[in-house]
C-alpha cells in the first residue's frame, strides 16, 4: 500500500473541514447526516472518518479551527472589528451557524461543554490581551475590570450572531456597534 504524504493528509483534512462547515451551519449537528457530510465534501464516509473518529470529533475540530481563527482576528483587530466584519458580509462568515450550534451544544451536552472549555479559554484570553493592549495605549477605559469588559463584548457578539441568524436585518446595528465602542473608549 503506498504511503500518503503529510501534505496530502493535511489537504484532505482541510477539504473535509471546509466542506462540512456549511453543512453543519445549514443543518445543525443533528441534521448534518453522514450522507449530507459526504455530499458536502465529495468524499465517502470512510475517507471522512479516516481523519475524524466520529461526527462529534469532526464538529469539535471544526469549532476549534473557527475559534482559533477568531482568536487570531481578535488579537489583531479587536472583537468589535470582528463584529463589524460580520455585519459587512454575514454570508462570508459561515461559522455563524457553527457558533450558534456550539452555544446549543454547550447548553445541552455536558461532554461537549467539557471539551469546549479549553477553546473558550483561548478566545477569552485573546479578548483580555486585546483589552489590556488598548488600556495600556490609553484608548480604552481602565475603570472597569478586564473580565467585565470581556463578558460585555462576548455578550454583544452572541447577541449580534443571534440577531443575524434570526434574519432581523442590519438596520441600526452599525450605530449600536458605535455605541459599544464609545462605551469602551476613554473620555
Amino acid at each position: 500500500m503506498p504511503r500518503v504524504s503529510q501534505d496530502h493528509m493535511d489537504a484532505r483534512r482541510y477539504q473535509i473541514l471546509t466542506g462540512t462547515r456549511d453543512c453543519f451551519a445549514e443543518y445543525g449537528f443533528e441534521g448534518a447526516t453522514v450522507r449530507r457530510l459526504e455530499e458536502a465534501t465529495g468524499l465517502s464516509r470512510g475517507a471522512i472518518f479516516h481523519h475524524f473518529d466520529d461526527k462529534d470529533a469532526l464538529f469539535l475540530a471544526l469549532a476549534h479551527e473557527d475559534a482559533a481563527a477568531m482568536a487570531q482576528t481578535v488579537s489583531e483587530q479587536g472583537l468589535v472589528q470582528v463584529m463589524r466584519e460580520i455585519l459587512a458580509d454575514p454570508q462570508e462568515f459561515s461559522w455563524l451557524g457553527t457558533r450558534l450550534e456550539i452555544a446549543r451544544r454547550i447548553r445541552t451536552d455536558p461532554a461537549f461543554r467539557e471539551r469546549w472549555t479549553d477553546r473558550q479559554t483561548e478566545l477569552d484570553e485573546a479578548v483580555i490581551a486585546r483589552v489590556r493592549e488598548q488600556q495600556e495605549s490609553g484608548r480604552m477605559r481602565t475603570d472597569i475590570p478586564e473580565d467585565v469588559l470581556r463578558v460585555y463584548l462576548n455578550i454583544v457578539l452572541d447577541g449580534l450572531i443571534t440577531h443575524l441568524a434570526t434574519g432581523r436585518g442590519t438596520e441600526h446595528v452599525n450605530a449600536m456597534l458605535d455605541l459599544v465602542e464609545a462605551s469602551l473608549r476613554t473620555a
